[in-house]
């Protein structure tokens, strides 16, 4: 299945979806270059482009449009960590499995970290337009509800094991991308960082 097909079915009929990707054979290389690579980019594409055109809004100053090769290096450190992130998600998932009576499967976890990730990604897009940031919780929201109804299905998890693992988890999901948010946010240097620095020197 191509890209573009494959997020429209995952994201529309995602219980269906996730019993075709249970059954396909695709290699790592694949996943990772024909879906994860370039999904990952919508986000710090979207922002690098939105903070030169529309800019962000700092208070006391105004709209603030950030320097190119500021808004560079914040786009390659989301990119890069969000590509970390699904592999390191994927370990959780599989290290996670023994305590539930699940067997390892690390090919398997890759799969549900990185198509449960579709909507953080294409929720990127709003990175167009900085003020509606916050709609990026949405893409979170539904990533985990994702994780909920993938996991059972590619880590055949018992189902009186089901709730404890799901919930493990999402609660360790959760955790990663709000610290997958702090390390880019300080390897990139940031926009808060940037306007700060304007301030300081006004």
């Amino acid at each position: 299945m191509n890209l573009v097909d494959r997020t429209k079915s995952i994201l529309l009929s995602p219980q269906q979806e996730w019993q075709a990707i249970d059954e396909e054979e695709t290699s790592i290389g694949g996943l990772v270059t024909g879906y994860v690579v370039p999904l990952a980019a919508i986000g710090p594409v979207a922002s690098l482009i939105g903070m030169e055109i529309f800019g962000i809004s700092v208070p006391s100053v105004g709209t603030y449009r950030v320097p190119i090769g500021a808004a560079v290096r914040q786009g390659i450190a989301q990119y890069v960590m969000a590509l970390v992130g699904v592999f390191v998600l994927a370990l959780i998932i599989d290290k996670l499995a023994p305590y539930f009576r699940v067997e390892e499967n690390r090919y398997q976890a890759l799969k549900v970290a990185a198509y449960s990730s579709t909507p953080v990604w294409v929720m990127g897009i709003v990175g167009l337009i900085p003020a509606l940031s916050i709609l990026r919780l949405l893409g979170l929201f539904y990533s985990l509800y994702l994780l909920y109804l993938g996991l059972p299905t590619l880590m055949r998890v018992p189902q009186h094991k089901v709730m404890g693992y799901t919930v493990l988890v999402i609660m360790c999901a959760v955790g990663l991308f709000f610290l997958i948010g702090v390390i880019a946010a300080q390897l990139g240097g940031g926009p808060v960082i940037e306007a700060a620095d304007l301030l300081s020197s006004a």
